[in-house]
């Protein structure tokens, strides 16, 4: 499918230098999450609900390789810094009725696309918290998968868990290592009782994480993903390197650290308590204290990996980052991504299960929002993902649009080498300690011009913004936690 003609808006693209001191303004904005502002950068492209199911397709015509992804969107409750679609707890009653749709929705995707004859490089199973099924629920998403799709050789999958579920239920564990899954992640996020409380993960507490790793350890997982959070209002530096060194105890084969986003979020109007060079400080911590224990990455990596050779990530994410490799997203809200395609399922907006429920019941994609996107906004969704492994693959970017990353950026790709900021290897366009420390104003350089001219207009001040996206986040949850 060709790509979609841009917008004026899309034409041009603003100097270097204010680009990047506007990604370095709104550094809680500008980031791997891609696209920015969708109501008004992305509009322009919404395909109409009637050309809906042709071009999402038609968006996948050509396309051999592929990754998966099937979205579980229950909790044991949301967290105050979830941003994800996860659905009320009342909901929970229709879990059953979700996985026959998941199934059915994966029979229409086969109908549509003949998904046997293309090659699968990696399947996440996400979320939400997707452990929180039964077990034997995942068992019938695994063999409907298995009956339609096929791994390529060295692709495997992975599945994300709580600290309460892999602790307090290790026969659930243990059965999912039994059902195939090589891989699992468990979101820690933090070990401080007094920021556990206030972001609503009160029962996670440190001594069940301790548990739940050795359950995980004793299932014979090939590989362990511990997930940490960081740049919290209220969270100090020592704070952050209790919890480094407690991931670093739990002895996974790889720590993933994640910023605070804020966006959506029922904390967003935190993101003003916390400046720039607090949360440098806390990715400078990370670096030097897990690399001291022998977890290892290039600069700007959001993965670090104690096994040499390992990327530390799902083949599904690994293939994403490095290749832009399209993917097929299954469940309520799940993005799906072609070379000239992005989608949203239903549910996305409401997070309810309701219409998706519908539109599969009815033999329909559940698509909520496609949108075919132009040239601009494609590469930009590709480097913005790079950035989680801190480089732009030149000869990936250069098979997946036909141009070269030199020709694509001339003036971006001349700044970022003057500053010091990027640098060029055998491979890759990767990010230096000093670009690492300035990403969020590195990243901007490469979004669509649209996306740029949002950046140097707003104002990081102001409060609007996140306050309307704190409301949204608060209807979607229902009401406000306590201590946020």
């Amino acid at each position: 499918m060709s790509f979609a003609p841009p917008t004026p808006a899309d034409q041009r693209r603003a100097p270097p230098e204010l680009v990047f001191e506007a990604g370095l303004r709104n550094h809680h904005v500008s980031n791997t999450a891609y696209p920015i502002d969708h109501e008004r950068t992305l509009a322009p492209y919404r395909v109409a609900k009637r050309d809906e199911r042709r071009v999402a397709v038609g968006g996948f015509a050509g396309v051999g390789d592929l990754c998966l992804y099937v979205h579980v969107p229950f909790c044991e409750a949301r967290c105050a810094f979830c941003e994800y679609t996860v659905v009320r707890r009342e909901e929970a009653e229709r879990a059953r009725s979700y996985v026959d749709a998941l199934i059915a929705e994966l029979g229409l995707w086969d109908a549509e696309l003949d998904l046997g004859s293309r090659r699968f490089h990696g399947l996440d199973l996400g979320g939400g918290t997707p452990t929180w099924l039964p077990l034997e629920e995942l068992a019938r998403i695994l063999a409907a998968l298995r009956e339609r799709v096929v791994l390529e050789p060295g692709a495997t999958a992975s599945i994300e868990t709580t600290p309460r579920i892999a602790a307090l239920e290790p026969e659930k564990i243990a059965g999912l290592r039994r059902l195939g899954i090589p891989r699992i992640s468990m979101g820690v996020q933090v070990a401080e009782s007094s920021l556990l409380g206030a972001l609503g993960r009160g029962a996670h507490g440190v001594r069940e994480q301790i548990r739940a790793a050795e359950h995980i350890h004793a299932a014979g997982f090939s590989r362990f993903n511990v997930d940490l959070m960081y740049g919290f209002a209220g969270q100090t530096l020592d704070g952050w390197r209790a919890t480094l060194e407690h991931a670093v105890s739990m002895a996974p084969d790889a720590i993933t650290l994640y910023r605070m986003r804020y966006k959506l979020t029922r904390i967003s109007h935190q993101a003003a308590e916390v400046g720039l060079d607090r949360v440098r400080a806390m990715a400078e911590l990370a670096k030097q204290l897990l690399g001291d224990a022998g977890f290892h990455a290039n600069p700007g990596k959001t993965t670090l990996s104690r096994i040499a050779g390992d990327v530390g990530t799902s083949s599904y994410l690994a293939r994403r980052v490095t290749q832009g490799m399209p993917y097929l997203g299954l469940g309520l809200g799940a993005q799906s991504y072609t070379h000239a395609t992005l989608s949203y399922a239903e549910g996305a907006v409401g997070k309810n299960l309701t219409p998706y429920l519908r539109s599969v019941a009815a033999g329909r994609l559940p698509l909520q929002d496609l949108y075919r996107l132009p040239l601009a906004h494609s590469m930009a969704k590709m480097c913005a993902v790079s950035f989680y492994f801190g480089e732009i693959d030149r000869g990936a970017f250069a098979a997946k649009f036909g141009v070269d990353l030199v020709e694509a950026f001339p003036s971006e790709i001349d700044f970022l080498l003057g500053r010091g900021l990027m640098e060029w290897t055998e491979r890759s366009f990767c990010l230096t300690p000093a670009g690492a420390a300035n990403v969020n104003g590195v990243i901007a350089l490469f979004f669509a011009p649209s996306v740029q001219a949002y950046l140097l207009e707003r104002d990081p001040n102001a409060t609007e913004a996140f306050a309307h996206q704190r409301r949204r986040a608060l209807k979607v949850a229902g009401a406000e936690a306590p201590g946020v």
